[in-house]
């Protein structure tokens, strides 16, 4: 029986003899692997906190003191400290565990995020809240690495988190990057032993009231023993800038010495103040495959072979047609740059960044940043494409509203995992775009529904110079392509029917909508099948084309509050036109992990789903139709 089997709670971390812990952390470090090498997920972050999470358990008492990961995806180590590690093999599947922490799952996970930078402001709220409160045996840990460091939100919580010197909160930076140099020494280690004390800051106070009373030197002399002070910080601790705000900084430690680092956050927990403790990782720690994997080090691989390292084949996908599409822009048009979030590889502009390393930009974790950004860049005479996941725009819509859609200004927003994305859970679905961006005046937006229409909408998009533009697509492979038999307007017509329904095929539901149709036939019912290609704004012809139809159907892959569907039926009723108008879209709750084919199902997103429901409500209105053989018992 492995150490990691004995460990049920937290409680049974701080029993084992320090002599057990490189025994459980490779022990992690194994299950790691081999969970993820069969599930897909977030390896390379969560091989870099082993020791620091064993750690964390052993000085702190979870659930009473809260812990909180930013992002969520380094979690996974503290789901297997916590009582979950026999379940651990269930890890992103349906009914399984969740990729990021989940309040379901326990008691200690304490907020489901994904969204990065957001740990120290949900920290400093606890944290005042214990204070409030006088639960002053309480403490708030934020753990924020793996880029989550580059977000103003994170910024603008320490500003805070620094003006309250008596709050019970210590800041974890996972430092997994090669932007500092670590510091080791017994000088060092003392420096921030001493720091971390109350009657070195007592003695420094006490100094300087002395001093200020001595004539004409004593203030001058002060200073220049602050200095002192302040250029040996300088020397053994980088990360000074901390302690400018007003934070007291321990560090840098290393990362995967597990007593050096209970050493540290024992001594940040002791000073009952604001702590902010630098320890450095290595990104996929532990993992030759991962360590020297110069991409991402394994930053969230599908499945792989545990022996080799070797990802298995995924097909070729939504992101991959934007990829090449974008390098044949940018050898077409020089003023096109392309702006991306921490995300590079993930949203395919690796090969435009190679093809066109001056012009490109990667931001960090920081969309708003990087909207208005692009508009500044759209202001210097450049077309920017801004490439994100869709559940990222939601953090920059007032960027894209009042600096860039205001200015009309011409920028791309790309949004790669639209819609329904399935593995990663409710914070991942792509599900908002559709309805908030209904909103944003001079807005076009396109959704494609196969490779064709992706570079065909995606070259029309770059092609908008009075105002801006968006691209979006989901995860995954690409559909069948579906070539149109007509055209109404700037709509591709993909089925031509008898008057009896108008199915809006919203981008990639245009498959579900054929399958529809096909159905709708064997029950006497006549589907004229349309893509709009354009969800905004919609194309006039719509209008004559609703008219001639006695119901119209709207399928779409976003949410149905304020989507297209919405958008569709105002502009018919804008128009007088009283044909009932039917929207089947992403239900408004937050969705599940499991693979984005059952979702769809699960939500009624398929073909036989929707001809039933059509069936249903065309019956309704037709007695005819009752009466047809395919509808006898």
């Amino acid at each position: 029986m492995g150490i990691l089997e004995t460990i049920k709670d937290p409680l049974d971390l701080k029993k084992l003899a320090s002599g057990d812990l490189p025994e459980l952390a490779a022990e992690i470090r194994d299950l790691l692997i081999s969970t993820v090498a069969r599930t897909g997920g977030h390896l390379g972050p969560n091989l870099g906190v082993v020791e620091l999470t064993i750690a964390l358990h052993r000085v702190f008492d979870s659930p009473r003191d809260r812990i909180l990961f930013d992002t969520g995806h380094q979690s996974y180590v503290h789901k297997m400290l916590t009582g979950r590690a026999g379940d651990f093999g269930t890890l992103r599947q349906e009914g399984g565990l969740s990729g990021y922490p989940s309040q379901a799952e326990s008691e200690h996970d304490v907020i489901e995020n994904s969204h990065a930078s957001t740990a120290l402001s949900y920290a400093d709220g606890l944290a005042k809240a214990f204070a409030l409160r006088g639960e002053t045996d309480r403490t708030a840990i934020a753990v924020i690495g793996d880029g989550a460091l580059t977000g103003g939100m994170a910024w603008e919580a320490l500003n805070n988190i620094a003006a309250r010197k008596d709050l019970p909160l210590i800041v974890v930076v996972n430092d997994n990057g090669r932007s500092y140099s670590p510091t080791i020494g017994g000088l060092a280690s003392h420096l921030s032993t001493l720091r971390m004390t109350q009657r070195y800051e007592q003695a420094l106070e006490l100094v300087k009231n002395n001093l200020g009373r001595v004539p004409v030197v004593g203030a001058p002399l002060y200073e220049t023993l602050h200095g002192v002070k302040k250029g040996l910080k300088d020397i053994f601790a980088p990360q000074v800038m901390f302690e400018d705000l007003g934070l007291k900084y321990v560090g840098p430690i290393d990362g995967h010495d597990e007593p050096a680092v209970e050493a540290a956050l024992r001594r940040a927990r002791a000073y009952r103040g604001p702590v902010i403790v630098h320890v450095l990782t290595h990104k996929g720690h532990g993992y030759a495959h991962a360590e020297n994997h110069d991409e991402d080090c394994f930053h969230s691989p599908a499945p792989f072979d545990v022996e080799t390292g070797e990802e298995r084949p995924r097909p070729h996908s939504w992101t991959n047609v934007f990829s090449e599409e974008m390098v044949k822009i940018g050898a077409q048009r020089e003023d096109v740059v392309a702006i991306t979030a921490a995300m590079l590889h993930p949203v395919g502009l690796a090969a435009f960044a190679d093809a066109y390393p001056q012009r490109i930009y990667d931001v960090g974790i920081a969309e708003q940043h990087a909207l208005t950004s692009a508009a500044g860049l759209a202001l210097g005479g450049l077309h920017p494409v801004v490439a994100i996941y869709a559940t990222f725009l939601n953090r920059a819509f007032d960027q894209l509203l009042m600096d860039v859609a205001l200015h009309r200004l011409p920028v791309t927003v790309v949004l790669d995992r639209a819609g329904v994305t399935g593995d990663d859970g409710p914070s991942h679905n792509g599900m908002w775009d559709l309805s908030m961006l209904q909103v944003i005046p001079g807005l076009s937006i396109a959704v494609p529904r196969d490779a064709v229409r992706l570079r065909e909408l995606l070259a029309e998009s770059v092609g908008i110079e009075d105002g801006p533009s968006v691209v979006r697509f989901p995860k995954g492979a690409l559909p069948r392509e579906i070539e149109a038999v007509g055209h109404l307007g700037g709509m591709d017509v993909l089925r031509a029917g008898d008057p009896d329904v108008l199915l809006v095929a919203v981008g990639p539901m245009a498959d579900i909508c054929m399958d529809a149709a096909t159905l709708l036939d064997a029950q006497g019912i006549s589907a004229t099948v349309v893509d709009p290609r354009w969800a905004k704004p919609l194309d006039e012809a719509l209008v004559l084309a609703a008219a001639a139809h006695k119901l119209v159907v709207v399928v779409e892959d976003g949410g149905r509050s304020g989507g297209v569907g919405d958008a569709v039926a105002r502009m018919l009723r804008d128009a007088d036109v009283d044909v009932p108008v039917r929207t089947y879209g992403i239900p408004q709750r937050f969705l599940d992990h499991a693979k984005r084919q059952k979702i769809l199902t699960e939500i009624g997103l398929t073909g036989q789903d929707l001809a039933r429901e059509i069936t249903e409500a065309v019956a309704k209105r037709s007695p005819v139709l009752e009466r047809h053989p395919a509808r006898q018992v």
